[in-house]
């Protein structure tokens, strides 16, 4: 990230904290594909608008609101991007950056990603939440690639635990207090736009992902670069091309994301009020 995107994510952090004079959020939130009503459950909410700060991409996708939620969610002062643009747009694989340090500089330890995904295995179908354990990034880019920048990190971040285990421990609790079947798995970033082949499924299949989506890699690397603890939960929406017969497109992902974001509301908020106390 360049000196000039840093200034840019000082600006946004600024305009933001404006909005919202005197709350400092803890966790930050990513909201993907048809989890956006999330954001509707937080409590005295300010919204701002993607295209009013510096740097912040236009959501270009349906079921991206673009727009940051400040205000609290199960009593938990939050920042909440609601709706996220990706490298298949053609607007490069740091397109997430402002917005991730952005987060960082209003002063969250810690950011939640959430996406839509497709299993690699049979039986954790559609409908079923999964933890992220760790990730294989096959989108061809990484989106520190370039310069960097060591006022915001090291030029080689260690990924080793890049979805933080007391994290994850944390969602498995909440999962269990809510009677929510919890599946953890690796993902698979695919750059997309088109869907993978079956052939393509195979071979993620064979470097041992459990799941694919579009997404949440690039912001993970981007989170870790500037120390924000990481964790991250995929809704399953459809099985891999190839392991069922049902069709594979974006209105179906959304169909399923939605039913299943009321699981994920339920769950970020639980672990919300779980998280120890600062």
């Amino acid at each position: 990230m360049s000196p000039s995107s840093r200034l840019q994510a000082a600006e946004a952090a600024e305009i933001a904290a404006a909005r919202a004079p005197g709350l400092t959020p803890r966790v930050a939130l990513v909201l993907g594909s048809g989890l956006g009503p999330l954001a509707e459950r937080i409590a005295d909410a300010v919204a701002v608008p993607y295209g009013d700060l510096p740097g912040f991409p236009e959501a270009g996708v349906e079921g991206h609101a673009g727009r940051l939620v400040l205000g609290r969610l199960a009593g938990v002062a939050v920042a909440c991007l609601q709706g996220r643009a990706h490298a298949y747009e053609g607007k490069g694989f740091d397109v997430m950056a402002t917005p991730v340090r952005t987060m960082k500089m209003l002063g969250c330890e810690a950011i939640y990603l959430t996406c839509a995904a497709g299993s690699l295995r049979r039986e954790v179908d559609a409908g079923r939440l999964m933890t992220i354990t760790d990730h294989i990034n096959m989108q061809g880019g990484n989106p520190l690639a370039g310069p960097n920048d060591p006022e915001l990190g090291p030029r080689f971040p260690p990924l080793v635990d890049a979805y933080d285990p007391a994290l994850r421990r944390l969602q498995g609790a909440a999962a269990e207090a809510l009677g929510i079947d919890l599946a953890d798995g690796v993902y698979c970033a695919w750059l997309g736009p088109s869907f993978e082949t079956p052939a393509e499924v195979r071979m993620i299949q064979g470097f041992g992902a459990d799941a694919v989506g579009m997404s949440t890699v690039p912001e993970c690397i981007l989170a870790r670069h500037c120390g924000l603890t990481v964790t991250a939960t995929a809704v399953i929406t459809n099985l891999g091309v190839g392991l069922s017969d049902a069709p594979v497109d974006h209105a179906q992902t959304l169909r399923a994301a939605t039913a299943a974001g009321k699981d994920l509301a339920a769950l970020i908020e639980r672990f919300l009020e779980m998280l120890p106390s600062e």
